[in-house]
């Protein structure tokens, strides 16, 4: 399999193209809705509700088999993106619609990064992969679930560096592998899905698309590299000319123009709505360093909630620890008053045993209290990578105990049995009857009584996710 850069519809890409987006000034792919171009990224959707975008290439890729690496940014202030971005093989162009920004019914393959969590599954940011036939229309309220070939959950909102998506149509096989973006190695790939017996059209456009609803983020398109795959043997495309800089010049003047129209937008709205100036930074968004302060305040609250975990177990096996103790002085006393020799001594030697055991015992247990002190110091100071490193290790101390208590459990209960006499066994004490305090009537009260709260909740709380759903 040889692969060879090409800009999307089937023209080899010069070696000047290879850094940016392949149509970001050039004549191959065109924005359309609100994109912003500029020179050397396309701005797909900005940050205002309800807004759409998308670029699709000018003409048609004649590619049997290819290859697309797309590197985006997906940026909000917001604790929750929507709606997401999508890229798109279809055979036509799905210039604007209700699917990320492109129309519905396409005939292809969309792989759609869905920020918003319509379902309420808890299973965003994603990757869906759907295909179409031209018939079908997006199931938005399940995210596309009952209609995903494949997908896999990744988080691409706020990343450090961009995060990168290589998709590849090989002998009818897509697969999808993403870089989250966590760091600037441009060849750090994960796998994401695979979709196998896959048949798209011959021929087709290549697209990317975003789209706001409810909730907004920037979708940020830095590059769209398309590569033709050949198999071994066959006839290489000759390299063609660089995008022309008169047409570079052109886009950059057209994205200062659109940039110039977003400001005059929220001038104007700030202007209208007065009251709301300031409210969504001090209330529903949050900046870098409050959304870091926050990640380091709910890691050192999970420590210290294990901590306390910890140290109430470690009083519970102090306790048994003591009955032990208590149980084995005790069985000492007995055998010290009148019990034959050969009996005396092969009990003697279990005694050693425990005793041996219960001192195992106190040493594991002193070095957990040292291993719970030193997490504590940790977690009063600053984030410490070690902080991990301890939980651990006392993990690891606890486990130990448990298994050498297990063993002084089972010894003194063999102690017991040996001692006791053959017509004499253990035998539980009865419970003392419990008198009822709970009627018949008055629990069938109470059950309706919940009933009713439970329903109730349920209805608000459908009414309040309803609420909160994007619109299309």
């Amino acid at each position: 399999m040889m692969c060879h850069c090409c800009c999307g519809d089937g023209r080899p890409a010069a070696p000047g193209a290879a850094a940016a987006l392949c149509a970001a000034g050039g004549p191959v792919m065109f924005p359309g809705a609100n994109a912003i171009p500029s020179a050397d990224q396309i701005r797909i959707t900005t940050s205002l509700k309800s807004q759409r975008g998308s670029v699709w290439t000018k003409n048609k890729s004649i590619f049997e088999y290819w290859e697309i690496e797309v590197t985006f940014r997906v940026t909000g202030r917001g604790r929750i993106g929507a709606d997401g971005l999508a890229i798109w093989f279809t055979e036509e162009q799905g210039l604007e619609g209700p699917v990320f920004g492109a129309a519905d019914k396409w005939n292809g393959v969309g792989i759609f990064f869905d920020s918003f969590d319509n379902d309420g599954k808890k299973n965003n940011p994603g990757v869906i992969v759907v295909g179409n036939n031209g018939k079908l229309l997006y199931d938005h309220q399940n995210d596309g679930s009952t209609q995903a070939l494949a997908s896999c959950q990744r988080d691409f909102r706020n990343k450090p560096y961009p995060v990168r998506a290589k998709i590849t149509y090989y002998q009818k096989t897509l697969t999808v592998l993403i870089n989250n973006g966590f760091t600037p190695d441009k060849d750090d790939y994960e796998f994401c899905a695979k979709v196998e017996d896959m048949v798209l059209p011959s021929q087709g456009y290549f697209g990317i698309s975003a789209a706001t609803g409810g909730l907004a983020d920037d979708h940020d398109v830095l590059s769209f590299l398309t590569f033709q795959l050949t198999e071994p043997g066959k006839e290489v495309p000759t390299p063609d000319a660089e995008i022309p800089q008169k047409d570079k010049e052109k886009y950059q003047e057209e994205f200062e123009h659109f940039q110039q129209e977003l400001d005059k937008k929220k001038e104007e709205f700030q202007k209208e709505h007065p009251d709301v100036q300031g409210q969504p930074a001090d209330g529903f968004f949050e900046t870098v360093s409050d959304r870091e302060l926050r990640q380091i305040f709910e890691g050192q609250n999970r420590i210290h909630l294990e901590i306390k975990q910890l140290n109430r177990q470690l009083d519970m096996i102090l306790d048994e620890q003591r009955r032990y103790v208590s149980a084995v002085t005790d069985e000492i006393a007995k055998r010290g008053a009148g019990v034959p020799d050969h009996q005396g001594q092969i009990s003697q030697q279990e005694i050693d045993t425990v005793v041996k055991t219960q001192e195992e015992v106190l040493r594991q247990v002193n070095e957990m209290r040292s291993s719970v002190a030193d997490m504590l110091r940790l977690v009063s100071g600053a984030q410490h990578p070690g902080s991990a490193a301890g939980v651990y290790e006392t993990t690891q101390h606890f486990n130990d105990i448990k298994e050498h208590l297990h063993v002084v459990k089972r010894d003194i209960e063999h102690l017991v049995q040996r001692n006791m006499p053959s017509n004499e066994k253990s035998k539980c004490p009865d419970l003392p009857p419990f008198p009822s305090c709970l009627s018949t009537m008055h629990f069938f009260i109470f059950v309706a009584v919940q009933t009713v709260l439970f329903i109730g909740y349920i209805m608000y709380r459908s009414q309040q996710e309803a609420a909160a759903k994007k619109f299309f």
